[in-house]
């Protein structure tokens, strides 16, 4: 137990090291940027969403009468049985697409942006956002200037992760917690490294010759976390995208309640770390980085306290800096064993083929993926 908490306790001062150097590279949209005036496409998938879509898409068009040039925001409904198509028809100045049923080796997220795009028209710039995000005014300047003044091809801005209850506010931290202390940023966004990525599908642009170039959403059709394998893709085809700070852009509210956060987190947890196998490692690496030395300290050993100590710091400076609660810091070796435990979930459903997402199963036609 000494060897690993002194183990877990070096780990988790590099951590906390890469944390402070993350938090000085990143790179965060400027609110008061100015965007050249080319032709942009706000483009949204929608699948049973009637609580959220109306505050989403207005949101979205007060931030597009704020775009200097031509746009044009287009929602698609891929077959909501809610009243999400009702709501749709009576908000003004959208495109509004009927979704088609997926073909065979489609997920449902890949295929209803696919057909967002092929809808975008001569946009230069598309912007995907998912339906729980409600963006600033500022958001689709700011988030396109930064695409082109830093010479991306994609850009992610994280949205301020919104949590209500104390099953969100002990997991949902993790999700930006998570890419600001392990990740690189600096090498990540010049390395085409496919694991040297992180990616965020609720808030993404793309320069629509790379997303072309890289085959689109056609190249990830059957991938579970097609935003991390789009970016992947980008990089493949020669371009350049990294995540941003994005909490002062847009903010969003994954999940209500403890339920459906394990839906949603089970879904697709799985296919995070490519195996069962690399699941068992990251979480091994996870263990004993932040679990161990807390455990350690509970025994009275400095060292344990030490690690513990870089670990609260980690996160409360990431929590500071995108908006999150800093006083729940202190809960993360706990987080990080939910997180474990949903990752075993992810994979016990799974292997037992239950795993369903708004009414579609895991298996598509052979694929194994989620729909979302």
């Amino acid at each position: 137990m000494r060897h690993l908490a002194t183990a877990g306790t070096a780990l988790a001062v590099a951590s906390l090291g890469l944390t402070v150097d993350n938090l000085r590279r990143v790179r965060t949209p400027d609110p008061g940027a100015v965007a050249r005036p080319e032709p942009l496409a706000v483009l949204l998938p929608v699948r049973d969403e009637v609580d959220v879509v109306e505050r989403c898409v207005r949101r979205l068009l007060a931030a597009a009468a704020r775009w200097p040039g031509p746009v044009r925001v287009v929602v698609l409904d891929d077959g909501s049985t809610d009243g999400t198509a009702e709501v749709l028809r009576r908000l003004p100045d959208v495109t509004t697409v009927a979704g088609r049923t997926p073909p065979p080796g489609w997920l449902g997220k890949p295929w209803a942006c696919h057909q967002l795009a092929e809808a975008a028209g001569d946009a230069s710039v598309l912007v995907f956002v998912d339906a729980d995000v409600a963006v600033e005014p500022h958001a689709l300047t700011s988030t396109v200037a930064l695409l082109r003044s830093a010479g991306l091809d994609l850009l992610c801005p994280y949205p301020r992760q919104e949590v209500g209850g104390l099953t969100e506010r002990l997991v949902q931290p993790l999700l930006q917690w998570s890419w600001m202390s392990t990740l690189p940023l600096g090498l990540a966004e010049t390395s085409s490294r496919p694991s040297l990525g992180a990616a965020n599908g609720q808030l993404l642009a793309v320069d629509a010759a790379a997303y072309r170039r890289a085959g689109g959403h056609a190249a990830v059709r059957g991938e579970v976390l097609e935003d991390l394998a789009l970016l992947r893709a980008v990089k493949a085809s020669g371009g350049r995208g990294v995540v941003a700070e994005g909490s002062g852009v847009a903010s969003c509210r994954m999940y209500d309640g403890p339920t459906a956060l394990r839906a949603g987190y089970t879904k697709s947890l799985w296919a995070a770390f490519g195996s069962p196998a690399g699941a068992i490692g990251v979480g091994l690496l996870l263990g004993v980085t932040h679990v161990v030395p807390a455990a350690a300290a509970l025994r009275g050993s400095r060292t344990g306290l030490l690690g513990y100590a870089a670990s609260v710091a980690s996160r409360a400076l990431v929590a500071r800096r995108t908006g999150g609660v800093v006083g729940d810091a202190w809960t993360h070796p706990a987080s990080v064993l939910a997180l474990l435990a949903l990752t075993a979930d992810s994979w016990r459903q799974r292997r037992r083929g239950t795993l369903r997402w708004k009414g579609r199963p895991v298996e598509v036609s052979g694929v194994r993926g989620v729909a979302r």
